[in-house]
């Protein structure tokens, strides 16, 4: 038995291993990719450059899309998912979604109507983040699959044994009713025309984060005349869990206002990662970026020199970026110092952990420029102000 339980747990760290080194492998070429489409964004381009660079970002997103959606579902089958269940306004989260898809709906020529929204106190129990995401992809879908000048309608409604349901309606064609059993099986689009679009994963991971929540997701439907899809969740009535979405990928074609000065120190070995860092901090003018690729390296210019700002990679090739955080807490000299940790992957759990080793913040490969930058700001000013104060 106690053999039969070291296999399981063996078995369990490589699955975790594996997940952790495909997140990584996978998302960093694609923040090369990116990176350097959105700071090319920020150059002055004709009309088919443009063009060119909005083709390789949304290619570039398609990819980080389908990227995500199957290490969820591998997460998922593996057990090995973080959730952080909690009680969520059912009107926070849905206004907010809705504030993210509204540029879809404007693209699509659509309107979105929400029915009698819920009070501040409706809650129920869920993953802030995970419920989003299914909100999102029902919400886009509504929107992708509707018909020209169609509309998107979102409603809510109690249900028995403290459950409670938000619905999701369309005006398109329907689900004839010999294709809804394909509905929820992966990279099934029901023979959508291509231009539209997906990666046929989306229901899929949408039915197995509902379930992982405690809830489900079903759809009612009608030849010609649209669909309803609704995800259905435990209601709460304790205290309500608060706070800002998760950010969401935006252009970056304005640039940013000019932000603080500083000396930031850069701890990463990939010479992309750090090619793409320099472009990206030349929209600061007053930015002076050093660099270490190995993370001794990295605390002996820390020893020697005092930075505002670390940015540091996880994956080092002498140790992780947790051992660096370690040594910079350990020593008061470096205990204040703000550092933004970087990498490709940035699970709620692992996020938490980096937080609670002295990590000021923790952003995901493939890096969004406007948000970057923003956070970079923010960490500067703090540490200007944290000096003014000490002295």
């Amino acid at each position: 038995m106690k053999l039969t339980r070291l296999e399981a747990q063996r078995a369990s760290l490589a699955k975790n291993e594996f997940l952790s080194r495909m997140s990584h492998d996978l998302r960093t070429p694609l923040n090369a990719i990116l990176g350097f489409a959105q700071v090319l964004e920020l150059c002055a381009l004709n009309v088919d450059e443009a063009e060119n660079v909005r083709h390789i970002l949304n290619a570039g997103r398609h990819l980080l899309d389908l990227i995500n959606e199957v290490l969820d579902i591998a997460r998922i089958e593996s057990g090995r998912l973080s959730l952080s269940l909690e009680p969520i306004a059912v009107s926070d989260v849905v206004g907010e979604a809705i504030k993210l898809v509204r540029p879809l709906v404007a693209q699509r020529n659509l309107s979105i109507a929400v029915g009698s929204m819920p009070d501040q106190e409706t809650a129920v129990m869920a993953d802030r983040q995970r419920l989003t995401q299914i909100l999102l992809n029902l919400f886009s879908n509504a929107i992708k699959y509707n018909r020209p000048g169609g509309a998107v309608t979102i409603t809510f409604a109690a249900q028995p044994e403290h459950r409670y349901r938000i619905m999701v309606t369309d005006n398109g064609h329907g689900i004839p009713s010999s294709k809804l059993k394909l509905l929820f099986q992966p990279f099934e689009r029901l023979g959508a025309d291509r231009s539209v679009e997906g990666t046929g994963l989306g229901l899929m991971l949408s039915r197995a984060l509902a379930e992982a929540m405690h809830g489900q997701i079903g759809v009612q439907t009608e030849v010609d005349r649209g669909s309803t899809f609704w995800i259905e969740l435990p209601e709460s009535t304790g205290p309500l869990a608060r706070q800002n979405m998760p950010h969401a990928w935006t252009s970056s074609a304005e640039t940013p206002p000019v932000g603080r000065q500083g000396s930031v120190l850069y701890i990463e070995d990939n010479l992309s990662n750090v090619r793409l860092m320099q472009r990206i901090l030349q929209q600061r003018a007053g930015i002076e970026l050093e660099h270490a690729s190995r993370g001794d390296e990295g605390l002996a210019k820390l020893a020697s020199r005092k930075f505002d700002l670390v940015l540091l990679d996880l994956h080092l090739p002498d140790m992780s970026g947790e051992d660096v955080l370690r040594h910079l807490w350990e020593k008061p000299s470096t205990r204040q110092m703000p550092v933004l940790v970087l990498t490709a992957d940035a699970t709620p759990g692992l996020v938490r952990r980096l937080k609670a080793a002295g990590a000021a913040e923790c952003l995901t490969k493939p890096l969004d420029i406007r948000r970057l930058l923003q956070v970079v700001d923010e960490l500067l000013t703090r540490r200007t102000q944290n000096r003014a104060n000490a002295s």
